[in-house]
C-alpha cells in the first residue's frame, strides 16, 4: 500500500513522467504549474505524492486560496479546469483524496474543492461549475481551423496574422 506525503522539489521528474504517462494527465497536473501557483499567484501549494518503495503510484497537486469573496480553501487546481487526483489504481486514488480531506480539517478551510474529469465519489457533493469541450487535434491544420465557430476563427486567424 502507498504512503503519502507532501511533494518536495526532487520529485519533479517523476512527478512529470508520471503525469505524462497518465490517460488523465493534464497541463494543470505538472509540476511547473506549482511555480505558477506559489510565485505567479501568491497561493501556497500542498502537493501530495502517493509512493511506494521508489514508484511513483498517484498524485493530487493542491492549493490554498484565501478569498474575500470565495473564503478559505484547498484546491486541486485554482484557475485551472481539471487538476484531480492521478493514480495507479481506485484504492491509491481514495487515500490521496481521504489525505487532502484530512489536510482540509487540519488546515481548517471552508471546503476541499477536486476539480476532477470524472466524478470519483458519488457520496460526496458536486457543482457543475465548468463545462469542456475537447476534440483531438487534427494532422491538417485548415481541418482544425474550420471546426471553430466561423466568428471565433476570424479571430483566430486575425491572432496568427497579427503574430
Amino acid at each position: 500500500m502507498p504512503s503519502i506525503r507532501p511533494f518536495h522539489p526532487t520529485d519533479a521528474a517523476a512527478w512529470d513522467a508520471y503525469v505524462n504517462a497518465h490517460p488523465d494527465g493534464t497541463f494543470f497536473h505538472l509540476s511547473g504549474w506549482r511555480e505558477v501557483l506559489e510565485e505567479g499567484l501568491r497561493h501556497e501549494t500542498r502537493y501530495l505524492c502517493a509512493w511506494e518503495g521508489d514508484s511513483l503510484k498517484g498524485l493530487l497537486p493542491l492549493a490554498r486560496v484565501r478569498s474575500r469573496l470565495f473564503g478559505d480553501a484547498l484546491i486541486s487546481t485554482p484557475f485551472c479546469v481539471y487538476g484531480g487526483v492521478l493514480a495507479d489504481d481506485e484504492e491509491t486514488g481514495r487515500q490521496l483524496e481521504d489525505h487532502a480531506a484530512g489536510l482540509a480539517e487540519d488546515l481548517n478551510v471552508d471546503y476541499l474543492e477536486l476539480r476532477n474529469l470524472q466524478r470519483q465519489r458519488e457520496d460526496w457533493p458536486t457543482k457543475d461549475l465548468y463545462v469542456t469541450f475537447r476534440k483531438a487535434i487534427e494532422p491538417d491544420e485548415e481541418a482544425n481551423m474550420k471546426a471553430i465557430p466561423r466568428k471565433q476563427r476570424a479571430m483566430v486567424r486575425k491572432g496568427i496574422k497579427a503574430g
